[in-house]
């Protein structure tokens, strides 16, 4: 299957479609508002803490005041006694790395949150989710710096591998590798783009990471509460970083500055990968020519009609997703049970590509049309 990324950059917006075979499959949008601040990391202060609810509000700087559970809060950090305790963990690197919080301690059921922090004290927190209507973003103050190969985890000491890398010899090989290079007590995940990788270039990635962090812990001591200490990369750069190479065999970008600032990350991280990059020039809007724009205006509808003649609608709340399937036109040919169950089999393979192609996450309730055969 043939993958290309399809980077549109405008004024306000810039839009990244990964095609395959030619079909949008994950689109991308990142405009210039607060909503774009998962992964960035902030030195916040406790507004508010919550004891009937084991969490607390913290001020990160924007209007909402972001919020972090009681589970969030590295208890290493505020109890040399109590050091972390890692576990068992596996990553998919499909998954958005910041959709919930990346820690392995044990949960915090017993301890009291007003027993860790306080009001007016300063914390280092990262955005784990961003802000949803009236919601604030959840935090938590256990970091993550992903990189291409590595996602560096700074308050743990697990090493992990993805579970996309299938052969049990190069995942020993890879986890073997990075015992044998760290030089801090670290917690790393090995990604998907490591299979095969030469210990050199984890050598430099590990050290990148690490130097990143440290610039982070320094910023972390001179700055102000509250202050934004780190910003993960724009859209544009996270394709390169996450899809390229794996997922997609080619990129092309319709801005010489975003191709310019790709061309220079790729240089530090996968040199070998610029020639994948190109230069769209034509007069013609770039999503044009891809003939893009009708399934983005799909991809941001509410209700989407079915090739039978039914229907689904999509509809976010700050709680859930919840998605009803109805037979709208189509009647059938037969009987009514034959009509809802085509229906609904329809609306499967339609919802799991709209699921993908938004970048749906969280709670999702599907509300098929009732069947009355219980084979159905």
């Amino acid at each position: 299957m043939y993958k290309k990324i399809v980077v549109n950059v405008c004024e306000h917006e810039t839009r990244v479609a990964l095609l395959e075979d030619g079909t949008i499959s994950e689109f991308f949008i990142e405009r210039g508002n607060i909503s774009d601040i998962a992964g960035n990391i902030y030195k916040g202060k406790v507004q508010r803490v919550l004891p009937g609810m084991q969490a607390a509000f913290i001020d990160i700087g924007i209007n909402q005041a972001a919020f972090i559970y009681v589970d969030d809060l590295n208890m290493g950090v505020f109890n040399e006694l109590n050091p972390f305790n890692s576990g068992e963990v596996q990553i998919d690197d499909t998954e958005n790395l910041y959709q919930e919080p990346t820690h392995f301690s044990k949960k915090n059921h017993d301890i009291k949150i007003g027993d860790l922090i306080t009001e007016g004290q300063e914390l280092l927190v990262q955005v784990a989710k961003p802000p949803i209507g009236t919601k604030g973003a959840r935090v938590t103050s256990y970091a993550t710096l992903p990189g291409r190969f590595l996602v560096l985890m700074p308050n743990s000491d697990h090493i992990g591998v993805s579970r996309r890398i299938e052969n049990e010899t190069e995942r020993n090989r890879l986890k073997e590798m990075i015992i044998s290079l760290r030089k801090e007590n670290y917690g790393y995940i090995v990604r998907t783009a490591a299979e095969g990788i030469h210990e050199e270039t984890l050598e430099n990635e590990m050290s990148f990471l690490i130097n990143l962090w440290r610039n982070i812990q320094e910023k972390n001591k001179k700055a102000a509460a509250p202050s934004l200490l780190h910003k993960e990369l724009t859209v544009c750069l996270r394709a390169a970083r996450d899809l390229l190479m794996h997922e997609a065999d080619k990129m092309i970008i319709d801005s010489r500055p975003d191709y310019e600032s790709v061309l220079s990350f790729l240089d530090t991280f996968m040199p070998s990968l610029k020639s994948a990059v190109e230069l769209y020039e034509d007069y013609e809007p770039i999503f044009d020519a891809y003939n893009l724009e009708g399934d983005i205006s799909r991809a941001i509808k509410r209700k989407i009609w079915l090739k039978s003649g039914g229907y689904i609608v999509i509809e976010h709340t700050e709680a859930l997703v919840a998605i009803d399937v109805n037979t709208g036109r189509y009647v059938g040919k037969h009987n009514l049970e034959e009509t809802i169950l085509k229906t609904n089999l329809e609306a499967v393979k339609e919802i799991a590509y709209q699921v993908r192609l938004r970048d749906i996450g969280g709670i999702i309730i599907i509300d098929f049309i009732d069947m009355e055969k219980k084979q159905n």
